[in-house]
């Protein structure tokens, strides 16, 4: 059996992060404080905190670049405008060389070289048990091919650091040239691998007040199967648009072959990471509270709600416990939410300077589970048009606010689309609203509770990501915002399962083929998409499509199954900053970007002006915009680095 350990306390390391980071500045020119830093376990463990603290800013509106630098989130700065934050001008197409937006080169690679002096120094540590010096190491290795991996998904083929070098380095020893895509992922592998092989990372921890956050078994096999998912992905398997990019020895840096067996390698890895999983009980969340009599639809919503914000679920493989999703101040559950209570219309608290994209609402399903797009009784020329929404307390009592108008599109849509995105006479369940009591309703035009009061204040789109908000938030008066924060939820199950259900259709189509390194089972891509879809409370893919869809025979071929599974991920994963990372591997971004960001005309107070599509600004994206510049700055230092294609 594996063991699961009880670790040392991370909350208690937290507090030096800020001081080692300051303290690590120096350490390559000074041995003996290298030996400091490790002459005991009470400071080795600072180190390891060192180690994570490089960790991305996940869900941050900032900084994050697969948040709001991407083509379903928008959003403005506390000023109104749009142009100040650095990844709205990402979005929108103001990448520079010069001082590239969001860039992350410098950080990572400070973060290898402490992940480094870490490995070289962790056995001289005195009083720390051979265990637990295993278990730091396995968490090292794994954070050193997750900063590695993180790397390449930005700037493409890099440097690889295996090993810090020697204080007395040559010029020449420190101007290393970029390793090819191959090599860089061969790398990640293999420092999963090492770290697995190991068999001291625990299943999970039994302190999670402490703990959650650090590296776990789980964990480290999820990496590996994002990482080989993505290798096998378009944009680095057999990439021809990067053929120019090569090294000045001529060494081309992307393969320009496209590789099946990659696909089968990724499928082999999500196959290990879902036993892992299993092992480790976790499972796809569902919301158990409340009496057994409780409305169906609404244990439904909050199960939606709640697998995304509910802290360590379980279905969480791992979350940034450095990025953590606040209300207070400028935090993004404060201004992604609307005020709701009418007693509180001018309440400061609440700031709605993030909004979804308008062709973020029409990605999602109709109610019969397929895309609007396709359901034969779902006519979308009309999905602009205004409709009555009928008083009676069904379906639309439930959803939609009964007695008012909103647009087409807004009607007959599958129970994510109510439960990721708040909009106009749009129910909003929770937030201080029992499921017994109606509940509160958004209303979004000028002058409504939640609409603008003036042009250009308030509200960009009129869709409000819901689905980063927790449900039991509550505005209690003017000037107090009561709110439940979480860690940012950087892989949940639900991702594994589409993962390997787009493996596993890739390598062997839509019937599937047998999938393991060891004991090789026969598996097919429908079994993972339909949990997914039935958690969703939707029918399976096969039924949905044969029943309700134009193209019935969709899923019955590898490329119409690649688009359902696309679409699929889109939407269960909307507004985690997966989509972002997800167009880009598929190299399906330029024809999504051409749609400008989008949103109902937010200035107007009647229904029939306020439906009508607006454009919130432009996007751009062109082949250069795959991977960020590597910065002026770097290129002088080291001549041997050159430059991705476009910049």
């Amino acid at each position: 059996m594996r063991k699961k350990f009880i670790y040392i306390g991370m909350l208690a390391i937290m507090p030096f992060f800020n001081s080692c980071a300051d303290y690590l500045d120096v350490v390559p020119e000074g041995t003996a404080t290298i030996e400091m830093a490790f002459h005991m376990r009470s400071e080795a463990i600072k180190y390891l905190a060192t180690c994570y603290s490089y960790m991305p800013s996940h869900g941050n509106s900032t900084w994050d670049p697969a948040l709001l630098g991407g083509d379903e989130l928008c959003g403005v700065t506390e000023s109104g405008r749009i142009d100040k934050d650095y990844a709205l001008n990402l979005s929108r197409g103001a990448q520079s060389t010069a001082n590239p937006l969001l860039d992350r080169w410098s950080d990572y690679y400070k973060a290898l070289r402490d992940c480094n002096i870490f490995l070289e120094n962790i056995a001289s540590v005195p009083d720390l048990p051979a265990w637990e010096r295993d278990l730091w190491i396995a968490e090292v290795k794994v954070l050193k091919a997750y900063y590695h991996y993180q790397l390449v998904l930005m700037y493409g083929p890099v440097p690889i650091i295996r090993e810090n070098l020697s204080v007395d380095a040559g010029v020449d020893e420190v101007k290393v040239p970029r390793n090819t895509v191959d090599e860089c992922f061969a790398y990640i592998e293999e420092l999963l691998d090492e770290a697995i092989n190991m068999r001291s990372l625990p299943l999970q921890v039994y302190a999670p007040a402490d703990e959650l956050g650090r590296i776990t078994l789980p964990i480290a096999h999820m990496i590996k199967a994002k990482a080989m998912t993505t290798a096998a992905s378009p944009l680095f398997n057999g990439n021809n648009d990067q053929a120019t990019l090569k090294n000045h020895d001529g060494t081309q840096l992307f393969n320009q072959t496209e590789d099946k067996q990659k696909w089968v390698k990724a499928a082999n890895a999500c196959k290990a990471a879902m036993d892992v999983c299993k092992e480790a009980d976790l499972k796809l969340y569902q919301y158990t509270e409340g009496s057994s009599t409780m409305d169906p639809r609404y244990r439904l919503q909050m199960t939606l709600r709640r697998m995304f914000n509910e802290r360590w679920n379980s279905e969480l493989i791992w979350a940034n416990t450095n990025s953590r999703v606040g209300g207070g101040n400028t935090g993004l559950q404060q201004i992604t939410t609307p005020k709701l209570n009418s007693t509180y219309k001018d309440a400061p608290e609440i700031r709605s300077l993030v909004a979804a994209a308008l062709k973020m609402a029409e990605t999602f399903y109709s109610d019969n589970g397929v895309p609007i797009t396709e359901d034969i009784n779902w006519n979308y020329a009309t999905k602009y048009e205004l409709r009555d929404i009928p008083r009676a307390e069904d379906h639309y009592g439930f959803y939609l606010e009964g007695g008012e108008t909103t647009a087409r599109l807004n009607m007959d849509r599958e129970p994510r689309f109510h439960a990721f995105l708040g909009f106009d006479r749009g129910a909003w369940h929770g937030q201080g609203k029992k499921d017994t009591e109606q509940p509160f309703y958004v209303h979004a035009r000028r002058g409504d509770t939640d609409g603008q009061e003036t042009v250009g204040k308030g509200p960009l789109t009129g869709y409000w990501p819901k689905k980063l908000v927790y449900d039991e938030n509550v505005l209690t008066s003017i000037t107090q915002y009561s709110y439940t924060e979480y860690p940012w939820p950087i892989y949940r199950l639900s991702d594994l399962y589409l993962l390997y259900a787009e493996a596993i259709n890739e390598a062997y189509g839509p019937e599937g083929g047998l999938v393991g390194e060891e004991n090789a089972v026969a598996e097919n891509p429908f079994t993972y998409i339909d949990a997914i879809r039935e958690r969703a409370g939707l029918k399976g893919v096969k039924e949905s499509w044969s029943n309700y869809s134009n193209n019935p025979t969709k899923y019955t071929t590898q490329t119409g199954l690649r688009a359902i599974i696309q679409q699929e991920r889109m939407i269960e994963l909307a507004f985690e900053g997966i989509r972002f990372w997800d167009i880009r591997r598929w190299k399906t971004a330029p024809s999504l970007y051409q749609t400008s960001m989008q949103g109902w005309d937010m200035t107007q107070y009647r229904a029939n002006y306020y439906y009508r599509s607006m454009v919130v600004y432009k996007q751009s994206f062109g082949v250069k915009d795959y991977f960020w510049p590597i910065s002026n700055d770097n290129i002088l230092k080291n001549d041997n680095l050159v430059q991705n294609i476009g910049w």
